[in-house]
């Protein structure tokens, strides 16, 4: 059985990031795919994986600030090819799981909640420190 693994971005340590972990070591000759993978950030033992970044990887500061690109996660995720897989796993809370399979590709979504940015707007903003400009342009990106 032919399995992948999904996650919204590798650039920061919490919660999601132990499932993944636990994930990894359930299946370990999955690729993760990812919108972006920042590998000084993570721990050293993740380069032994089979990581799959997509293209918001190669944008600018988007290994510190993965927030300015929140328009186009949903567009980024839709661009992995995963037809060639019985099984692919979704793990976070948030874009990932917008992936799109085949119809006979069975995608199991495990979504962590809450997923702050959204509902703990104020808050995960000052915590992770973004500017002026970001905190501008981001709520009405976030609304559901």
């Amino acid at each position: 059985m032919k399995i992948a693994l999904v996650h919204d971005w590798m650039n920061q340590i919490g919660g999601a990031e132990d499932v993944l972990e636990s994930l990894v070591a359930l299946y370990p000759q999955a690729p993760v795919y990812t919108s972006l993978y920042a590998p000084d950030r993570m721990p050293p033992h993740w380069q032994q994986w089979d990581i799959r970044p997509g293209f918001i990887d190669r944008l600018p500061f988007a290994h510190r600030q993965q927030q300015l690109y929140f328009p186009l996660y949903p567009f980024a995720f839709e661009q992995f090819d995963f037809q060639d897989y019985d099984v692919v796993i979704s793990n976070k809370s948030g874009f990932c799981h917008g992936i799109i399979t085949g119809p006979e590709t069975l995608h199991i979504c495990y979504c962590l909640t809450p997923t702050r940015y959204v509902w703990r707007y104020p808050q995960y903003a000052e915590r992770e420190q973004l500017g002026r400009l970001t905190r501008t342009i981001l709520p009405p990106f976030l609304t559901f």
